[in-house]
């Protein structure tokens, strides 16, 4: 086995596999970008070493520095993670000539699966079925076209490089396809450096289900059955489960068969992953499913499997890589209960799932009923450069409606403050009756995606406790704060105070009377509630609310407000009095950044003439491309950006005359 494992990547998945190697008594080295120094895979690790500026290009994906890093830390062997370079067969190549061991696939394999058309050519010759379509070498835009008018549409556009989603595209009509490939060309050219894209298919009621493999040095291949990816919005993943609902042995026995075949195609050795696309307008069927890609690495989604088999894929891996056989034989390795896993992110579903940034003000997961696969820490900041991914939950059950009920239990015990999630979008996905049901497909998000990010609207209770804490009665050190000092008379009767509040879209006004020492009169919407604070904490209170006795946590950073109520986090934003909390309306001849990121491409000029819903500019934040559109007809009056340029959220980035003024 290694004596000292260097993880040549960041957050949740070097935490991830820095606690495995550590069980198996192996040392470990972080690697660390400028705004990493503090991260949790850091303090983790037994020794870390900077490798770069915060950019990912000089850092993370900075293949001479790793390998030098490595090299200063004698290090003999290195794990790629997933993400960044664990799917670059020149990095496995730069690993291995300069004498160290990659903990993954031989670099012939990655790239025998790195480019989905080669790789859909050579499952062909193995006998893997594969979804129609095309992924020839041409890459003529009008040839492209005619492919796709062919296929007939809907078609899905798809980088041959990479994966995440990232240079994906549905297109539902023909006159709409020349603008999605190039959006998949330039963002698949941004993320892989290959803008090469192919086509597939798109079925209308399709079901995404994978197969996780692992191959050793001696020949040996096997599977460890399926998982369940089908709930997606943008071709990213979003809950995950295994086994697959409905499954039936015969067509795991096909699935499993397949993907194995898909591995010893090309001597495989590792983990990886067999991605296949299923066809259930009728059900699943053993000659219904189609193959996608393979994945030349470890999963996100590889706890769900580790769940039911009671298998650490990483220590799998490690053994792998030091030349030992796999630990087990295909008839040695079963299915015990069901698993799911819930990705948790920075990011807003009301705003198109935009990716967020911000301070966690508070940070805390259920203890103990979730296995809690995270990368940062209560106080650390999500920033532009990576994925915001706060953390992975996965549950454990007897069976699926046991652990899907675990998962729902255990996001309602998360709190989160001080950025934007998808916690209440996770929950909801939760509560979705076809997917309560077994029948999840990859277009169940986005047919109740209205009813899925719809804003959580306060209730009146909701309303009077953000109104009291933002007073800061609430606070320890209750006395530095003049409100709280105001007795219960003054000449013209109690003493009140009226707050505004926003969220949700919305704007509340909510009254507060003194009644006495820690006693208040709270008027918010229909309801006037009597408050009794009987003691405080340091990030919550001990209440009487209109007679009944509670706790309320809460986490306040800056204006922002999160208040932990009855199993969801509620949003508030106190605006500024002196302003009247108008001052970030914007209007409609001017088009915002709606959040930081690098601005990829301006397609417009001073003068020119748009219409309503023309882009405008292209965006790139957080691995993810965002085109932005004219709210109006109008006439360009300025643009105040240049491609190329950093910007923060709320940027004024171009102008449109005053329509009078035209």
């Amino acid at each position: 086995m290694f004596s000292k494992l260097l993880i040549a990547n960041r957050g949740e998945i070097a935490c991830r596999i820095i606690r495995t190697a550590k069980r198996l008594g192996i040392r470990t080295v972080a690697v660390y970008s400028d705004v990493d120094g503090d991260a949790l895979h850091v303090s983790l690790a037994d020794e870390a070493i900077r490798i770069g500026p915060a950019p990912a290009a000089e850092s993370y994906l900075a293949i001479g520095r790793i390998i030098e890093a490595a090299r200063s830390m004698r290090a003999d062997a290195i794990h790629p993670g997933y993400g960044f370079l664990s799917e670059n067969a020149e990095f496995a190549e730069a690993v291995e000539n300069a004498g160290m061991v990659f903990v993954g696939p031989t670099p012939a394999a990655i790239r025998a699966m790195g480019l989905k058309d080669a790789a859909k050519t050579l499952m062909e010759s193995a006998g893997v079925p594969v979804v129609p379509g095309y992924h020839g070498e041409e890459q003529d835009a009008n040839f492209l076209a005619a492919r796709a008018a062919e296929i007939g549409y809907p078609v899905l556009i798809k980088a041959r490089a990479g994966g995440g989603g990232k240079g994906m595209r549905r297109v539902e009509r023909q006159e709409d396809f020349a603008a999605a490939l190039e959006a998949a060309r330039r963002e698949a050219e941004a993320a892989f450096g290959d803008g090469s894209v192919l086509l597939e298919k798109y079925l209308t009621k399709p079901r995404h289900i994978e197969v996780q493999v692992f191959g050793d040095r001696h020949g040996n291949i096997v599977h460890l059955f399926e998982r369940d990816c089908s709930l997606q919005r943008r071709h990213q993943k979003v809950i995950e489960e295994a086994p697959a609902p409905g499954m039936t042995a015969e067509v795991r026995r096909a699935m499993g068969d397949a993907a194995v075949r898909a591995a010893q195609a090309i001597g495989y050795v590792g983990a990886g992953t067999v991605e296949f696309i299923a066809d259930v307008t009728n059900g699943l069927w053993p000659d219904h499913f189609y193959f996608m890609e393979m994945n030349t690495r470890l999963q996100v989604e590889h706890p769900v499997t580790e769940a039911i088999t009671g298998i650490d894929l990483v220590e799998w891996q490690l053994r792998v890589a030091a030349g030992e056989p796999l630990p087990k034989k295909q008839a040695d390795i079963g299915i015990e209960g069901c698993s799911f896993e819930a990705r948790l992110y920075a990011e807003d579903p009301g705003r198109g799932f935009l990716p967020a940034t911000g301070r966690l003000a508070h940070l805390s997961f259920p203890d103990g009923s979730a296995r809690i696969d995270s990368g940062v820490r209560q106080g650390d900041t999500i920033t532009t450069y990576y994925d915001p991914l706060i953390a992975k939950l996965i549950v454990h059950g007897p069976s699926r409606s046991a652990a899907l009920n675990r998962l729902q239990a255990a996001l309602k015990k998360c709190r989160i403050g001080g950025t934007v999630t998808n916690l209440d979008f996770l929950i909801r996905l939760t509560e979705e009756q076809e997917f309560r049901a077994g029948r999840p497909d990859t277009g169940l998000i986005d047919r109740e995606i209205e009813r899925l990010t719809a804003p959580v609207v306060p209730d009146d209770e909701a309303l009077a406790l953000a109104a009291i804490i933002s007073t800061g009665v609430l606070a320890p050190a209750v006395s530095a704060d003049p409100w709280s000092s105001l007795g219960s008379w003054q000449i013209w009767g109690d003493a009140h105070r009226t707050i505004a509040i926003d969220q949700a879209g919305g704007r509340a006004t909510v009254t507060l009377a003194a009644r006495g020492r820690d006693q208040f009169a709270v008027r918010a919407g229909a309801s006037t509630l009597p408050i009794l604070v009987l003691e405080r904490f340091e990030d919550g209170a001990r209440l009487e609310v209109a007679g009944q006795k509670r706790v309320i946590r809460f986490a306040k950073d800056g204006d922002t407000l999160t208040l932990f109520h009855n199993g969801r986090n509620l949003v508030f934003h106190l605006p500024d009095a002196l302003t009247g909390g108008h001052g970030s309306e914007i209007a409609d001849d001017e088009l915002i950044a709606p959040m930081p990121g690098l601005v990829k491409l301006v397609r417009v000029g001073a003068g020119e003439a748009v219409s309503k819903g023309q882009p405008l500019v292209v965006m790139e934040a957080m691995k993810m491309e965002l085109t932005l559109a004219a709210s109006r007809e109008g006439t360009v009056a300025s643009v105040h950006v240049a491609e190329g340029a950093q910007v923060s959220e709320g940027t004024v980035l171009v102008t449109l005359m005053e329509e009078a003024a035209q």
